[in-house]
């Protein structure tokens, strides 16, 4: 059995399931699943996981239940930069401690993203700045479309930073949960293009790939249908990747 990787996102889960009074019931959460990846135990695709190192972090914000959620892809951020990637369940009065010291951190330079701010639209930013010896945090919002916006609006201590709103190309493909708006990308996607504004596109390729077979192989779960020789391509690029992180 692949042991599950030891990042932020996966220690929340533990923590989240051990204070939960009843059984978690998610929509596929009966089905025998990999722990590690959480895609059924025969179409597991932790051999291809890519692990890499960014000079960016995320900090992911979630919403009550996300961090139990089979389908949730702000954990695919976490199996990408586990050294680099924070997790904290939202709170609007009692943020974490942690999560308080991180925002002030200052070999940090915050960035709220989200696709914009009505109440302060000079907030909003298209562009990555950085201040000498900074790095940039970038703070997503991990939940459906309503909770990210009630998020949002309700974290004072997320007031003072500017918001980088990401206005991707291609529209998402990620058909587990339904935004409400087409351009509405999914946190793992939003990830690999700040990635790209940030000025690290390969990073930022690794982690789209590697949504893009996990997300693939979850659809094909919901259906029953095996993964299709589609993958070919997915499994090349992503075995590369790996070939390049044990190159010394």
């Amino acid at each position: 059995m692949t042991p599950v990787p030891d990042h932020a996102v996966n220690r929340l889960r533990a923590w989240r399931k051990s204070i939960s009074t009843r059984p978690f019931l998610a929509r596929g959460g009966t089905l025998p699943r990999c722990p590690a990846c959480q895609l059924r135990h025969d179409w597991c695709a932790c051999a291809w996981r890519p692990e890499l190192k960014a000079e960016a972090g995320f900090c992911l914000l979630m919403y009550d239940s996300e961090p139990m959620k089979p389908s949730n892809t702000g954990r695919l951020i976490a199996d990408v930069l586990p050294d680099s990637t924070w997790a904290f369940l939202w709170s609007r009065t009692q943020p974490h401690p942690e999560l308080l010291t991180l925002l002030t951190d200052p070999a940090w330079q915050p960035y709220v993203v989200f696709p914009d701010c009505e109440k302060d639209p000079a907030r909003v930013t298209g562009e990555v700045v950085l201040a000498p010896g900074k790095k940039p945090l970038f703070i997503l919002l991990d939940g459906t479309w309503p909770e990210a916006r009630k998020m949002f609006n309700k974290s004072p201590y997320l007031d003072g930073f500017p918001v980088l709103a990401i206005r991707p190309d291609a529209l998402s493909t990620y058909g587990m949960r339904v935004a409400n708006c087409d351009e509405h990308l999914c946190t793992a996607e939003v990830a690999a293009c700040v990635l790209e504004v940030a000025g690290q596109p390969a990073v930022g390729q690794a982690l789209q790939l590697w949504f893009n077979l996990f997300s693939s192989r979850y659809m094909a779960g919901r259906v029953s249908r095996a993964p299709g020789e589609d993958e070919a391509p997915l499994l090349q690029a992503l075995s590369a990747i790996r070939e390049r992180m044990q190159e010394p």
